[in-house]
């Protein structure tokens, strides 16, 4: 066990210091009033050995005092493990909280870089894991610790020979529980990791599962998935069949200590060592429950060992560097002036991509950015989105560097229609609304009307209280997109980035969605991506890209006049057609 790890679990705890003293106070006092019982039933036994000297009135006496402690210890136990889970599942929770939000101040990069699957497995199964552990070190942990410390004093009082034999024999429990448990702890680290693996190549082959069949990769998926299950297998069985010994070992050690105990006070029950028959079940009683919480606590510390590992994962995810340091103004009254001042940037140092561009944008002009797959368009993109943010040089926003204002007022300052779409589970209505929450209900469906979705969202079932599902449940893609849109003429902020934002959309609805943009993109600065160069023919400047630099721009006759790049990829559109 990772002795951070447990730091941080700690400092997690401390939200519940007060449940968790009244915890350990009301476990202590029921784990010693079971302790009592045991000397009940001694008495008991002493008050019905010898001839003559049965008491059963006596013995009614010390029954009916055990029942009403068995009783208390009962309703003790209730409220602890309602305590102990109120603190599990709070912890929990918190922990889920930290992650997700972590989520949120992740720079994309990580995203990029990090199966989305995996992500999900640390917060939703490392935790529920982490929750199990926590739970059972609460519960059996703590209470087999304080059994075993007044198991001591009770035997103690009765027979300090019997007690010392015990506390000489059971260390050997602990040290084989200990030894097995040091070696289990990176299994059960890499059984978690498998298994956030297989999360991710589920949650991948879902989002697919169109392609995977196109493609019919069915048998190269299922073999994959085949493979990790295997490693999953193999991992979790090494991780149980070693952490499994420890309980069989500790248990040969406790009945070992338990037959010396037996031993030692039947010796000195026959031979007049100030050992009475009531005394020697007592003595044995004890022995018992002092070598059970061993067991116990054997058990537990391999589902810590397992729990701790998981958590370690999770707080790998909340521990990672965040995103760079949001600015101090906002912006206001943008008018969309954009300059970039020699902006570098590259995905890694060893595959430069845009290196000393220089653009300036008046406001309200529209700029296209056109270029071969993969020259940059939408990193740069990504960077006036502050997405990712550059490497040298600046971005500045009607003359505000954008690293010097919120990201919240930058983006919100843009809106973004892109290739792939994303939709919530919601209604419509909902989804439309996404980025401005107190749109009435005119002002959506005037939105949709100018998207050209109105029509096929009035044919849903409940029209825009139609509920659909993840990324758009069965919406085709084009209809998809055309909610996207819609989200946009909505919230009309005054930039626009559309990046080949009509490429699933039939050519007659892009006619007149390309008509509803032009009327939208009138006095708003407006960047667009786009493939067919056919549909940037009125931008007002247009961006040649090739490997991360702009090697031309002008308008679209005056590119075509250079006979240069532009032209080239201008004609190549009709050759492939």
């Amino acid at each position: 066990m990772s002795l951070q790890t447990l730091k941080k679990v700690l400092k997690y705890l401390g939200k519940y210091k007060i449940l968790l003293f009244i915890s350990v106070l009301l476990s202590a006092v029921w784990v010693i009033l079971t302790q009592y019982v045991p000397i009940l039933v001694g008495k008991a036994i002493d008050k019905v050995v010898g001839i003559g000297n049965v008491d059963l009135a006596g013995v009614v006496t010390v029954l009916i005092e055990a029942v009403i402690i068995t009783g208390i210890v009962a309703l003790l136990q209730w409220i602890t493990g309602t305590l102990n889970n109120k603190i599990t599942f709070g912890v929990v929770k918190d922990i889920r909280t930290s992650a997700f939000n972590k989520i949120q101040q992740l720079p994309i990069k990580y995203i990029d870089s990090h199966p989305g699957g995996e992500i999900v497995s640390r917060i939703i199964s490392d935790t529920e894991q982490f929750a199990d552990g926590l739970l059972l070190g609460f519960t059996q942990l703590f209470t087999g610790v304080v059994t075993i410390i007044t198991t001591l004093v009770f035997l103690f009082t009765l027979s300090w020979q019997t007690a010392v034999a015990v506390m000489l024999l059971t260390p050997l429990s602990l040290f084989v529980a200990n030894f097995i448990a040091k070696r289990t702890y990176s299994m059960f680290k890499r059984q978690s990791e498998t298994r956030g693996e297989q999360t991710a190549l589920i949650d991948e082959m879902i989002s697919g599962a169109k392609t995977v069949k196109a493609f019919s990769r069915e048998k190269h998926v299922e073999e994959k998935f085949n493979e990790i299950n295997a490693r999953l297998e193999e991992e979790s069985l090494k991780a149980t069949f070693f952490s499994s010994l420890t309980n069989p070992s500790t248990r040969f050690i406790n009945s070992v200590v338990y037959a010396c105990v037996a031993l030692l006070g039947g010796l000195m029950a026959i031979f007049g060592g100030g050992m009475t028959v009531g005394g020697l079940s007592c003595c044995l009683n004890y022995a018992n429950q002092y070598t059970k919480p061993f067991n116990e606590i054997s058990s537990v510390i391999t589902e810590i060992q397992n729990a701790f590992a998981c958590a370690s994962r999770v707080f790998e995810l909340i521990e990672e560097p965040p995103r760079s340091k949001d600015g101090d103004e906002e912006l206001t009254d943008v008018e969309g002036v954009i300059e970039l001042e020699n902006v570098s940037f590259a995905y890694s140092k060893e595959r430069p991509l845009i290196q000393n561009l220089n653009l300036s944008v008046a406001s309200g002009k529209r700029v296209a950015i056109v270029g071969p797959t993969g020259c940059g368009k939408t990193t740069l993109i990504n960077l006036l989105m502050r997405f990712y943010d550059v490497d040298e040089g600046a971005i500045s926003v009607d003359g505000k560097n954008i690293n010097q204002v919120t990201r919240k007022s930058l983006r919100t300052s843009y809106g973004m229609v892109l290739q792939e779409t994303w939709l919530k589970s919601g209604t419509i209505k909902e989804n439309i609304a996404f980025g401005k929450e107190d749109a009435t209900d005119e002002e959506i469906i005037a939105a949709a009307k100018a998207a050209h979705a109105h029509t096929f969202i009035k044919r849903m079932p409940n029209g825009y209280d139609t509920v659909i599902g993840e990324d758009g449940g069965s919406l085709s893609q084009g209809q998809k997109q055309l909610l996207c849109i819609a989200r946009i003429m909505l919230s009309l902020p005054p930039m626009l980035i559309l990046d080949e934002a009509t490429s699933s959309i039939d050519t007659r609805t892009e006619q007149k969605i390309q008509s509803a943009f032009q009327k939208m993109m009138q006095g708003r600065t407006s960047f667009i991506v786009a493939h067919r160069l056919s549909t940037i023919e009125s931008a007002d400047v247009i961006l040649v890209m090739k490997d991360g630099n702009v090697i031309e721009q002008g308008t679209h006759k005056e590119l075509l006049d250079k006979k240069g790049f532009y032209f080239e990829l201008y004609n190549s559109q009709f050759e492939q057609a």
